[in-house]
């Protein structure tokens, strides 16, 4: 017998819906990529979103399309979202960090219909117009008085396209299991690979990550997205506010100490969400002007491990609630969220600090197994580690167009590629990763193509990379060399010549010469004997 409730399908649009009709007073203020504060509300947002999808389609755009946004977080970014997915096509978040080569393959591997662009990446856009043949225009995120001046062809002023159309507009009919957004991978074997997000999806994703013992955003909060929605959906904050009806707070493309405070006390922020190196910029800035932090009450932390120094100083010196969450782009992006359980509140600051530096437990819908290389489950004991796997709900089955082959295993989970332990009481905490990647700043960088470029010098003749600590970073490229017989490259001649082939913070801080670099009996690089070997390295610039 089956249930008589009705079919009333999970799809992202709703959140804006709902915003609207029970928020739609509630605040939306931005730090216009101009300079300006700009601030509108959840009607203001429902009714131009409606406006860009009818002028989308006045543009052609149909259902499967796909759009991408290079942009930062704004009430304009927000509303192109909702503008997209209203008429059943695909918002394809582009990373402006990434080098050029990068963005040019993830743009043409997707098939990218239309770009929707921040007047600051018109350089970025320039470079690659002739190398994405598949993008009919550019559609700029700002009015007609701060359109740039451009070489680029076929371009569109955003506001002159919403000021054109008339809200009467009914979302384009779709199924939950349609897709609605794409965000890819760092890319870290091999090429980037496309993560493709259906209505349904997000939506649990949004469900889950708002719960109590995750972000549990309110309708009387000041949320703070600092963490781009480039990363994963702004982590899902970009779906979560909305359906909270939350004040929202977008900061722009300014991410120094001084503007994050200043936005988090003036707008009354109360929850914010960022990677460690933010944070960093922001706690200097604070002791070095003797602050105070009078609104805000929790800050999620992910990217990278939170320092121990970093969580103290928010938890002890600040009174802010430090949530340690861990994800993946694959993972929509919520895997593990550091809330505490029953019994915990009355433990010391120190062992509260312990079980919070680890990355916490399992989200409902997420299923979390560590195993060892014959696939054997490996005990929750906090000791024994192994390859880290999840399945669920908003996880991926596979890679857009199949790149990557199968990537579940026999029993439908997903390897994470991290090594971590899990401990009794179901906290995860990673102690390796099983790529050889490096994180700095919450971004990945890739040893391996870092490497392959390194070794086109000509006098070169191998190249390794690892990751070296850093106090404000997480993690610098260390690149290591052996030089071809009779030649003698000096350190500036290496990076002179990476320089231009390489995202500049891709760039390794250090070029250290060897003999010989070891290898295993199959002829791979071996990476932790490289790490042992320079475990107590300090880089030039923290002598």
């Amino acid at each position: 017998m089956k249930g008589l409730m009705q079919d009333w399908p999970l799809l992202v649009h709703t959140f804006i819906d709902h915003a609207s009709i029970h928020h739609g007073d509630r605040e939306i203020v931005t730090r216009k990529v101009e300079g300006d504060i700009h601030r509108t509300n959840y009607s203001e947002i429902h009714s131009r979103s409606r406006k860009f999808s009818k002028a989308l389609i006045k543009l052609g755009v149909k259902k499967s399309d796909v759009i991408g946004t290079l942009a930062w977080n704004t009430h304009r970014h927000l509303e192109s979202w909702y503008g997209i997915t209203g008429v059943g096509a695909i918002y394809h978040t582009l990373n402006p960090r990434l080098f050029l080569e990068q963005l040019e393959y993830i743009i043409n591997h997707a098939e990218n219909k239309f770009i929707i662009s921040d007047i600051s990446f018109v350089k970025i856009l320039e470079g690659l117009e002739e190398k994405i043949p598949n993008v009919k225009g550019i559609i700029f995120l700002t009015d007609k008085e701060n359109m740039p001046e451009t070489s680029l062809k076929n371009v569109f002023c955003y506001e002159e396209m919403v000021d054109a159309e008339d809200d009467n507009f009914s979302w384009i009919k779709v199924g939950e299991g349609d897709a609605c957004g794409l965000c890819y991978t760092s890319g870290t074997t091999g090429n980037p690979k496309g993560v493709l997000y259906s209505h349904k999806s997000n939506v649990l994703h949004t469900l889950v990550a708002n719960n109590a013992d995750a972000m549990g955003i309110k309708s009387t909060d000041s949320v703070m997205p600092v963490v781009p929605m480039f990363h994963a959906n702004a982590w899902g904050l970009s779906f979560t506010a909305p359906m909270s009806g939350c004040k929202i707070v977008m900061p722009g493309m300014n991410m120094d100490g001084e503007s994050i405070y200043q936005l988090l006390t003036e707008e009354k922020v109360t929850f914010t969400a960022a990677v460690p190196t933010v944070w960093l910029m922001l706690l200097q800035y604070l002791e070095a002007n003797n602050l105070q932090l009078p609104y805000l009450e929790r800050v999620a932390i992910g990217g990278s491990a939170v320092p121990r120094v970093m969580l103290e100083k928010f938890e002890r010196d600040y009174e802010v609630s430090v949530m340690h969450a861990w994800g993946m782009t694959e993972m929509s992006p919520l895997g593990t969220i550091g809330a505490f359980k029953h019994g915990m509140e009355g433990l010391s600051f120190e062992d509260k600090v312990n079980i919070k530096l680890k990355q916490g437990r399992a989200s409902y819908m997420v299923e979390m197994k560590i195993t060892d290389d014959e696939n054997n489950e490996i005990p929750w004991n906090g000791k024994d580690f192994g390859n880290l796997k999840v399945r669920g709900p908003f996880i991926s089955s596979q890679y857009m167009k199949g790149d990557g082959g199968e990537i579940l295993d026999e029993d439908g989970f997903f390897d994470t590629g991290d090594v971590a332990t899990i401990d009794e009481m179901g906290f995860m905490q990673i102690t390796d990763r099983s790529k050889d990647v490096i994180k700095s700043g919450g971004e990945w960088i890739s040893s391996i193509e870092l490497e392959n470029v390194a070794v086109g010098h000509p006098d070169i003749a191998e190249a390794a990379v690892i990751g070296v600590l850093h106090p404000k970073w997480d993690e610098r490229p260390l690149l290591i060399c052996v030089a071809n017989e009779g030649k003698s490259p000096s350190t500036q001649d290496v990076l002179d010549f990476l320089d231009g082939k390489l995202a500049k913070w891709w760039m390794p801080d250090d070029v250290v010469f060897v003999d010989e670099i070891p290898h295993t009996a199959t002829g791979k690089i071996q990476k932790l004997t490289l790490r042992d070997q320079f475990k107590d390295y300090v880089l030039p610039s923290l002598k």
